[in-house]
């Protein structure tokens, strides 16, 4: 229904259901837009803009982390950071993560304790720190929410992270078992984003980085009606 209300008066060369499948295809195999209308006899510039169609308003309907939270009212939250690479590159310092020695963009993942996918933030430079996309988007910061994350948001009161080894100091073994305590209930995270991995596109995507905080939101949307 949401590829047909935005049709408009606009003809469209295949079925509502043909397009949501191609579009499906594109995000959670990543193939080449080419490869996917080739079939269709459809050329690569046309499949751009019914690709656009379909993806621009799923990624409008995509929730704020506020509203998220409200309706799933959790006891916390986990927060992780991903690089979603990009193979082509808008401005290339930017871009470039050097943690990762790729070239991408900075998606901060927020999910349940279970691991659920409750948010995806916007698409910065793949150069921003995990902390500092923390802080532009203000996640959790007023929600009140107990946020757990690891050592790389090492600030604020708002944040549970490890305890970090001080130099030329060891860890105590009750610091060590806070640690492995925290880690245990951090481990969801990492399952939600391999979850979230499971649509290659965000694995290298073969459009320009800001383009990607419209697939996150569009990928957002789909996972929530799962």
């Amino acid at each position: 229904m949401l590829i047909i209300t935005g049709e408009g008066d606009r003809r469209w060369q295949i079925r509502p259901y043909q397009r949501a499948i191609v579009v499906l295809m594109y995000l959670r195999e990543h193939n080449t837009q080419a490869k996917i209308f080739a079939g269709l006899g459809i050329s690569e510039a046309t499949a751009h803009t019914y690709t656009s169609a379909v993806v621009d308003p799923l990624a409008e309907r995509a929730p704020g982390l506020l509203k998220t939270l409200r309706e799933h009212e959790p006891d916390s939250v986990l927060l992780d950071g991903i690089l979603a690479e990009c193979d082509r590159v808008g401005d290339g310092r930017a871009d470039y993560s050097h943690k990762h020695r790729r070239h991408g963009v900075n998606v901060q993942v927020v999910t349940d304790p279970g691991g659920r996918l409750l948010w995806l933030s916007p698409a910065p430079p793949g150069r921003t720190h995990d902390l500092t996309a923390a802080r532009t988007h203000r996640i959790c910061e007023r929600q009140g929410i107990p946020l757990q994350t690891d050592l790389a948001y090492r600030a604020g009161p708002w944040l549970t992270t490890d305890i970090a080894r001080k130099p030329l100091q060891e860890l105590t073994p009750t610091e060590m078992t806070l640690n492995q305590a925290l880690a245990a209930a951090r481990a969801p995270v990492e399952r939600g984003v391999a979850n979230l991995k499971s649509w290659r596109i965000l694995h290298r995507s073969r459009c320009r980085p800001n383009r990607m905080t419209s697939i996150a939101k569009a990928i957002l949307t789909l996972e929530r009606q799962r």
